[in-house]
């Protein structure tokens, strides 16, 4: 993960993957924005409480880094797979979403589940997905990989901050889910003093569901929103909180080929060129 933007309104991330030169990805904090405590400050969640007039300014400070408006999602912990080029009445009931038009912005929001950014080689189609471990275990991942009609030998994936693996603490059922289908899922759960307790490894699942699909290139993974108190809402740790949204797009070529050029020359620099 790279640097967080220090100073800016609101504080965001870049992510560090190798993607093709079109293809964006944003990720952001709960630094900056307007939201008054619990939601302190750049909550983009709608649905948690916060008041509506402070979401709509956070968002609109958010449109100003994009492309275009994201194309939100009524996120329900399931599988469905919205297309976001595709214009909608209602904001889709789905939990991941896929784009192949340039400017298209697909969004995902969390607080504890796991974001997963998704392009492929030739930077013609991405997807973002919310995988908690419902929607992990019932294949969000597989849907969305499917919906994006790409051999999963030629896909990359990024894994977002979700809770780490030494803050879930989940019960036999959540365990029984994952091992049920992949008994190599087993090395995910670690036992606790409790019966029927478990840690869970949320990346090392994603991880495991990715490979079984065919994606071999997966980056990020393995910042704990939880023990990140300033950066990223948690619900397992505050229950009353925000969203923070990871969002990823195709750029026109044009300003693809321009960002390229001006990181080459970026490069050139702290070489000494």
């Amino acid at each position: 993960m790279s640097r967080v933007m220090n100073g800016a309104s609101p504080g965001v991330i870049r992510p560090d993957w190798t993607a093709p030169a079109n293809v964006r990805a944003l990720l952001t904090t709960r630094l900056g924005g307007c939201s008054l405590p619990p939601y302190d400050g750049f909550n983009l969640g709608e649905h948690v409480g916060d008041d509506p007039q402070a979401v709509a300014r956070n968002r609109a400070m958010l449109r100003e880094l994009l492309p275009a408006e994201p194309s939100w999602l009524s996120q329900v912990h399931g599988c469905a797979v919205a297309d976001a080029g595709i214009p909608a009445a209602d904001v889709p009931v789905a939990d991941a979403a896929v784009a192949r038009e340039p400017g298209r912005v697909c969004v995902v929001m969390t607080a504890d589940c796991l974001p997963v950014l998704f392009c492929d080689d030739d930077g013609s189609v991405v997807a973002a997905a919310h995988a908690g471990w419902r929607g992990l275990a019932g294949g969000v991942l597989e849907a969305t990989i499917a919906k994006m009609a790409v051999s999963p030998t030629r896909l990359r994936a990024w894994l977002g901050p979700a809770i780490g693996p030494g803050s879930f603490e989940v019960g036999d059922e959540v365990r029984d889910a994952f091992v049920a289908v992949d008994p190599g899922a087993a090395q995910a759960f670690v036992p606790t003093p409790a019966p029927g307790k478990w840690l869970a490894d949320l990346f090392m699942l994603a991880r495991r569901r990715l490979q079984a699909a065919g994606v071999g290139r997966i980056e990020g993974g393995g910042v704990c929103t939880v023990k990140d108190v300033e950066r990223f809402y948690s619900y397992r740790r505050d229950r009353h909180t925000g969203r923070f949204a990871s969002m990823v797009w195709l750029e026109p070529a044009a300003q693809a080929v321009l960002r390229g050029r001006e990181a080459s020359c970026e490069c050139e620099k702290r070489a000494g060129y």
